[in-house]
């Protein structure tokens, strides 16, 4: 430190605390919202923190400085971090003869609100599920009132009970759905949905989740005018809200003896508790076979994954990809090519 200029010595101290900010954020998947939820609000920032200390390496690396180190040292250590905000590798689809294919979108309760100025958003999703013909399908804020026909698909479809808007989740399936059922969250327009499916001789059970939103508008405007004080306390009230419809969530699936495909909205992140505690031993297929940075939310400042497709083990996860050109949504389909053992 000595021998840096003040300025660089400013910008060390600032690289020193956002690597202090990142390290901290390795522990967030083990803290309980319910126990420390100002903490674990830090989990939608990891990505941001991961990038400025790739900046500070490239920053010190550029002026022959020693001090990349540190942010070097503390981005190698949460290598699973990095991994999981990109993937390296280029995806390829493995082509079998008993693929089949899982898609995941929170349609927006088909631009009802009209967020998007075109008139044909209902119309051009259709369009664009048919096209890409999925064998399962998953959607979230789906609208039970203006509901989607695709011929040759069985359906599922349910609001909470405490729903006043009229969106819930759906599900379709090219194969039989033989059980259903919809898991309530006490208190929210949220829920939970499954199915079981026969494909061949195999049994598999699909949940498809909406977990709990914090509600704020992400535009640069409103943020502006939003105290971070407030800001953090709703996300944190948001995150315990999400616990405890994940508890929920596994209480159910603890009871079934199926393969089991999780697929949703979780409206966190891959390094938050909520999503650990949702993965448990699935594969998060971006993460086997995605390629970029997966980004699945349509936020400004940098890229949120948010939306997932999790598998049994006894998959194979031979494609992934997210449709991050697909704008009928604040969100971006995504789907996996899954083989089954």
């Amino acid at each position: 430190m000595k021998r840096l200029k003040f300025g660089n010595k400013i910008m060390f101290f600032v690289n020193s605390l956002v690597a202090s900010l990142l390290l901290v954020s390795y522990l967030l998947p083990y803290v309980p919202p319910k126990s420390f939820s100002l903490l674990s609000v830090l989990s939608l920032g990891v990505p941001l923190l991961i990038i400025l200390n790739i900046l500070f390496c490239m920053y010190w690396l550029l002026r022959v400085k020693k001090q990349l180190l540190l942010s070097l040292v503390v981005l190698l250590f949460g290598i699973k971090h990095i991994n999981a905000m990109y993937k390296f590798s280029p995806s390829t689809n493995v082509e079998a003869t008993d693929n089949f294919s899982v898609m995941s979108f929170n349609v927006r309760m088909f631009n009802r609100y009209q967020s998007i100025a075109s008139k044909t958003v209902k119309e051009d999703i259709i369009t664009f599920i048919k096209t890409e013909a999925p064998e399962i399908i998953c959607l979230q804020e789906y609208r039970t009132g203006d509901p989607v026909i695709l011929d040759g698909y069985y359906s599922f479809n349910a609001l909470p009970t405490e729903n006043k808007i009229k969106w819930g989740q759906a599900i379709f399936s090219k194969y039989p759905i033989i059980n259903s059922g919809s898991l309530e969250f006490p208190n929210t327009n949220n829920n939970a949905i499954f199915v079981d499916i026969v494909k061949a001789k195999d049994t598999i059970r699909v949940y498809t989740l909406h977990l709990q939103s914090a509600g704020i508008n992400t535009s640069v405007n409103n943020l502006k005018h939003q105290k971070s004080t407030d800001l953090f306390k709703q996300v944190g009230s948001t995150f315990k809200a999400q616990q405890s419809q994940v508890e929920l969530i596994l209480k159910h699936r603890a009871k079934c003896t199926y393969k089991t495909i999780i697929t949703g909205d979780f409206n966190n992140t891959a390094y938050s508790y909520i999503y650990k505690e949702v993965k448990q031993d699935l594969l998060d297929t971006f993460k086997e076979a995605g390629n970029g940075f997966g980004r699945t939310y349509d936020f400004k400042f940098f890229p949120v994954r948010i939306d997932f497709i999790l598998v049994d083990e006894l998959f194979s996860v031979n494609g992934f990809k997210t449709f991050d050109d697909v704008k009928l949504s604040d969100h971006h389909p995504i789907k996996a090519t899954l083989n089954l053992h």
